[in-house]
């Protein structure tokens, strides 16, 4: 195909409000690398990270003058970037080294930034839409190899967009670190968003059994999706004694938190329950802090109860090759919310963060407007042109 100097992109210009990003229509088309292809995106889905790094949230420590996170070196966000992690598209050119047969290929990005080219632990994590452009634009240039090939016709682009790696591939590395096994009763909250839905999913692959912490009207989707029960935390004062009669008297084995804050200190009261019980350490895994980045605990509840915790940021190639073939054989299920054209960006992230955040189920996902018609109307969140 004849390819175009410029596109459309969504261009993050500093740490702010929506105001912040500038929808533009003469961004140069980047040209890809060795071992790179260009890819001519359909679909990108949203991530609570794109806002967090927008406002500058990754704060490491009590102060909070941090605007984003780095674990070393000099920071990789720079300005102008381009966001959007969890791309769909298609393979429409490619770099020295990669074979032309790819042309034409449609797939899902793994968005890590790896540190080197084959090492398999994480330590320093990045990814594209943070120390690269992402897929909030036309077109991005990406590792020939962290694009897979999905053909999947049941799946659209927006619901394979919707299966990102932003969540499930951070979802999979909260359950594999903490060793979940079969029979687990796993306690998971923040349950109704990208990672909540992946975690339930995929406990049910491992054979874990998902108890969800949830706000309200969101039961029946989530039990849909394999909750076993879901707990409404708007309405729960006791969360442990919550958690014990929704769980029919099972202890829980292992929890996989995204909100922090607080909510830590009942998390780990569950945690010790019925310690005799157990047939191995208690465990939670967290990656995130959405209910506060502080959180005022005794280290005797940790060390006396040997509660073992992992923080997790992204995973490894092994679990993203792992996540491609469950979606291949069609294992998961998409929770697409709805679409929004890529120009109207900022309705889009009002209505992500905003009042109507508790009533949605699932991912939203940005459509180019040059794809819209074809990849996008069809799923348009109500009221959206």
């Amino acid at each position: 195909m004849n390819l175009p100097e410029t596109m459309c992109a969504a261009v993050l210009t500093g740490h702010g409000d929506v105001e912040k990003i500038q929808y533009r229509q003469d961004v140069p088309v980047p040209t890809p690398k060795r071992g790179e292809v260009l890819i001519q995106v359909t679909a990108t889905a949203k991530n609570n990270t794109d806002r967090k790094v927008r406002e500058g949230l990754y704060v490491t420590s009590e102060a909070s003058d941090a605007t984003s996170f780095q674990m070393s070196g000099e920071p990789t966000l720079t300005f102008p970037r381009i966001q959007g992690a969890d791309v769909v598209g298609r393979v429409v050119a490619v770099g020295d080294g990669v074979s032309e047969s790819r042309i034409g290929e449609r797939g899902l990005l793994d968005f890590n930034i790896y540190p080197d080219e084959r090492r398999e632990i994480n330590l320093t994590p990045d990814y594209y839409g943070h120390g690269a452009d992402g897929g909030f634009a036309e077109y991005m240039v990406a590792p020939s190899d962290q694009f897979y090939r999905v053909d999947s016709p049941t799946l659209s682009d927006a619901q394979l967009a919707s299966l990102g790696m932003c969540s499930y591939q951070t979802g999979y590395h909260m359950l594999t670190s903490a060793r979940v096994r079969a029979g687990e009763h796993i306690l998971i909250t923040g349950g109704s968003g990208g990672v909540g839905t992946a975690l339930i999913q995929l406990c049910r692959l491992l054979g874990a059994i998902p108890h969800v912490i949830s706000s309200p009207g969101k039961a029946e989707g989530l039990k849909a999706l394999g909750a076993e029960t879901v707990i409404d935390r708007t309405s729960v004062s006791d969360l442990p004694t919550a958690v014990k009669e929704q769980a029919g008297g099972a202890h829980i084995d292992a929890v996989m938190d995204l909100a922090g804050g607080d909510l830590i200190l009942p998390l780990f009261e569950v945690l010790t329950d019925r310690m005799s019980e157990r047939n191995d350490y208690p465990r939670l895994s967290i990656a995130g802090a959405s209910a506060g980045n502080i959180t005022r605990l005794l280290w005797t509840t940790v060390y006396l109860y040997q509660i073992q915790i992992f923080g997790v940021s992204h995973g490894t190639r092994a679990e993203a090759d792992q996540l491609i073939r469950w979606i291949r054989d069609g294992a998961l299920k998409p929770v697409l919310h709805g679409t929004f054209p890529l120009s109207e960006i900022h309705e889009a992230e009002r209505y992500f963060a905003g009042e109507r955040r508790a009533d949605f189920l699932g991912k939203l996902v940005l459509v180019p407007d040059s794809q819209w018609t074809e990849h996008g109307a069809s799923f348009a969140v109500k009221g959206v042109a």
